[in-house]
């Protein structure tokens, strides 16, 4: 039982890996943006994942054991942060789901509540300025607030 952890691990990542390479697939762009379009990256990023998940198929870690309870916990409530910050990514904007998301998961790996007041404030607002006006990427703001830019 050892290593059925890490090789159940890579055998769901494979299949997460075709599924995200499936949907980038089926992207359909009206205007051609450049010689590769939206499909590359994706894709790309599918297969880098597909081949890692392979490594740990065949060549598990030596300590592939199944996480203790705690950990477990922890893992699920990082996923539930990432689900919540997926449904309300529109709703409430960019910068309000980051700087909550950030926060929570800060605080889920014990840093201070001023520390992870400051590293929701920072991500959220750097990141929306790196995205927006260093990237030319157009994010939600929300449907109660105007554009920031």
């Amino acid at each position: 039982m050892k290593i059925a952890a890490d090789r159940i691990l890579g055998i769901a990542l494979i299949g997460l890996a075709a599924l995200a390479a499936f949907n980038a697939s089926q992207f359909e762009v009206m205007f051609s943006y450049e010689p590769v379009g939206p499909k590359a990256f994706p894709i790309l990023l599918a297969t880098i994942l597909a081949g890692l998940s392979l490594a740990l198929v065949f060549r598990p870690g030596e300590n592939g054991e199944w996480p203790d309870k705690h950990v477990v916990l922890r893992l699920l409530a990082v996923l539930a942060v990432l689900l919540v910050y997926a449904m309300l990514f529109t709703r409430l904007g960019f910068m309000i789901t980051t700087f909550f998301a950030v926060l929570f998961l800060a605080r889920l790996f014990e840093a201070t509540w001023q520390k992870a007041l400051v590293a929701g404030v920072l991500m959220s607002v750097g990141s929306y300025y790196l995205f927006t006006l260093g990237l030319g990427i157009s994010l939600p703001t929300g449907l109660w607030l105007p554009k920031f830019n």
